[in-house]
């Protein structure tokens, strides 16, 4: 059941018809303001693949960098020694630390949105697998959060780099904003998300890779997106 001002704002979505990506960022911004509670929404893209998951070839996954954040702040833990804990919290990490902060995780801590390691950490994080894996918060070199470099890591997380990743379904699915964002920024913002999975594209799909895209408020109708209007 929608509440009386969900189902005002999907009166203006044309649930059949698909917009072009500029209109239909403006359509969720003004959707908003009627569906909006006490909090500021999201702005959230799905995007439906072409692809079969169980396939390990047609994995979908990676880090993309939006121009201008998400709006939410991102908290980051470290698994660094020395040195490198030092960096960390010197580029802002949250929490930084060793077999310390891995034993806090068995006991339950879980208030941080990505966890970044030393390769030379990887052996203690590594026990961590059924709590961070469900969670998709293992390191992982290919993803950047595995690396010596770790002050980068951290800035670049709070920056507005996010880590996507293909559900079972096919479907990806990412908050690129919020709506107090303006429309050019929430625009650059889609824009640099698609250009990304297109990039992540399994070089064995044949044909059709991307079939649907999706963009809507937290508490909003989906705007559904005319995929002609992103080749660009």
């Amino acid at each position: 059941m929608h509440g009386k001002k969900f189902r005002n704002a999907a009166k203006n979505v044309d649930a059949n018809k698909a917009y072009a990506l500029a209109e239909a960022v403006k359509m969720v911004l003004a959707n908003a303001t009627q569906t909006s509670r006490k909090f500021v929404e999201s702005v959230e893209i799905a995007i439906n693949l072409n692809i079969d998951t169980k396939q390990s070839d047609q994995t979908v996954r990676g880090v993309v960098s939006l121009p201008h954040g998400t709006g939410k702040t991102v908290r980051v833990a470290v698994f660094a020694k020395g040195e490198k804990a030092d960096a960390a919290k010197a580029a802002g990490a949250d929490f930084v630390g060793a077999d310390d902060l891995a034993e806090a995780i068995m006991a339950g801590k879980s208030d941080f949105d990505r966890v970044i390691a030393t390769p030379d950490m990887m052996g203690v994080v590594g026990k961590l697998g059924k709590v961070l894996g469900p969670r998709g918060l293992m390191p992982n070199p290919k993803l950047g959060t595995v690396t010596a470099n770790v002050a980068e890591a951290v800035k670049s997380a709070k920056a507005g780099s996010i880590e996507f990743r293909a559900e079972k379904a096919g479907i990806v699915q990412a908050g690129i904003g919020k709506v107090s964002f303006s429309e050019p920024d929430l625009l650059s913002n889609a824009k640099a998300f698609i250009q990304a999975i297109m990039k992540a594209r399994p070089a064995g799909i044949k044909g059709t890779y991307v079939k649907r895209i999706s963009l809507s408020s937290t508490m909003g109708p989906g705007v559904k997106i005319d995929l002609n209007t992103i080749a660009e």
